[in-house]
């Protein structure tokens, strides 16, 4: 194992030393997704063969529907390879450029990363989205994907680098770990640092904090998406039904979808009350405080402390009745991932005030948080999410994986 894995690294670091340009990169990526369309077929027979495993070995229903392609879904690994050809090249452009009064000049230069590791849990699509990501930004990449998608994750990888000859580039700008052993991420994050410059987890919390806990090499991510959506006093209902339903409800198993409802006290009668008829009608587990309790008179579970922190990722759902946008806030910064929060409400100055003071990577206004992903920022797609005060925040797409660098020039300066 550890030869083999020095080996992949060692490949990265060579192929990285290739310069491939925009025309080139597009050729690529234009040639996996005829290589994807042409072998559509393949793909969902390999995924088949992970589907029917994951069944077996009795994985977790919201994992199984992480795992499965479709029709539909490797269409829209399409669109998004499409989305990331049409999109500017974020290397080798001048950021800024100034000239100081003694005539030296200064300008600072997107450059590529280096060798991204990239590990991850059940998506299929995270292979293709991160690879094409990590080339057009000129960055080779090490995907470790968990064994539950192995066969879809080493069809996906194989077809990329297929691309990659198709067109004399290095094939090793891609490269997939195809060794199940659990020790292989243990040696990535403690004994390759030489060859990997950044670590990106994706995945459920036992993931993504293993990684952050023992890596030797800095990374990108987040724990959980504890996402909220505050229901302000001065919410339109319809829009704040409208909202809620599909935060909650329309894909439970990704890290943008709304965890905890934060209901306005005066609005519960009014608003909340219809909000959680809706999500009980529709299959919705509640669990909420003592006061909603009292008022609703459907099905709800009594909340605990520590619901207020729970990443469910199903159709379960956490409500707490808010006095005022001072104590929503609160909560957030509180119990809150800095992933995801939402606001709802018609005032703009409430609004204002919620969108600087949560310390989230994204702050929302009457918009659902299930728009928290890369493609719906327009970046093509994402790497991942990042929740650290550091940047890059927020979807990790197309021009975050760049880092840069300043060049000086002059006409033989010296410094006195």
């Amino acid at each position: 194992m550890r030869k083999i894995l020095i080996k992949i690294g060692t490949r990265s670091k060579k192929a990285f030393t290739q310069t491939i340009n925009t025309y080139k990169k597009n050729k690529v990526l234009n040639d996996y997704l005829k290589l994807i369309k042409k072998n559509h077929s393949s793909i969902l027979k390999e995924n088949k063969k992970d589907i029917d495993l994951a069944i077996k070995i009795k994985l977790e229903d919201s994992l199984i529907n992480r795992l499965i392609l479709n029709e539909k879904k490797i269409l829209s690994i399409i669109n998004s390879i499409k989305k990331i050809i049409n999109l500017k090249d974020p290397t080798h452009n001048v950021i800024e450029k100034w000239r100081r009064p003694n005539g030296l000049v200064f300008s600072k230069i997107s450059i590529p990363i280096g060798v991204i590791g990239v590990i991850y849990e059940s998506r299929p699509n995270v292979t293709s989205d991160v690879a094409s990501l990590c080339f057009k930004s000129g960055n080779p990449v090490i995907l470790k994907g968990g064994s539950e998608a192995f066969y879809s994750n080493k069809i996906l990888s194989n077809l990329f680098r297929k691309a990659l000859k198709m067109n004399k580039v290095n094939q090793n700008f891609v490269q997939f770990i195809d060794i199940k052993n659990r020790k292989v991420v243990d040696f990535l994050l403690t004994k390759m640092s030489n060859f990997i410059d950044v670590v990106i987890p994706r995945g459920g919390k036992n993931l993504v904090k293993k990684v952050q806990n023992i890596s030797k090499i800095p990374t990108i991510g987040h724990l959980e998406g504890v996402c909220h959506s505050y229901v302000d006093k001065d919410a339109d209902p319809k829009i704040a039904t409208k909202i809620i339903i599909n935060a909650k409800l329309r894909n439970t198993a990704i890290c943008g979808a709304t965890e905890t409802i934060l209901l306005h006290e005066r609005i519960i009668k009014k608003i909340g009350l219809n909000i959680l008829k809706e999500l009980e009608e529709k299959g919705c587990e509640i669990i909420g405080d003592n006061k909603i309790r009292k008022i609703y008179k459907g099905k709800i579970k009594k909340a605990s402390l520590k619901d207020w922190s729970k990443e469910y990722l199903s159709s379960r759902v956490s409500v707490k009745s808010i006095k005022n946008l001072q104590e929503a806030i609160f909560h957030i910064n509180k119990y809150g991932t800095m992933h995801t929060d939402c606001i709802i409400t018609k005032n703009q100055k409430s609004a204002k005030k919620f969108l600087k003071e949560v310390k989230s990577s994204i702050a929302m206004q009457n918009t659902s948080t299930q728009f928290a992903d890369g493609g719906e920022f327009g970046f093509g797609g994402e790497v991942g999410i990042s929740t650290s005060v550091l940047p890059p925040r927020g979807p990790v797409g197309l021009g975050q994986l760049v880092s840069y660098k300043y060049q000086v020039t002059s006409n033989g300066k010296i410094r006195k």
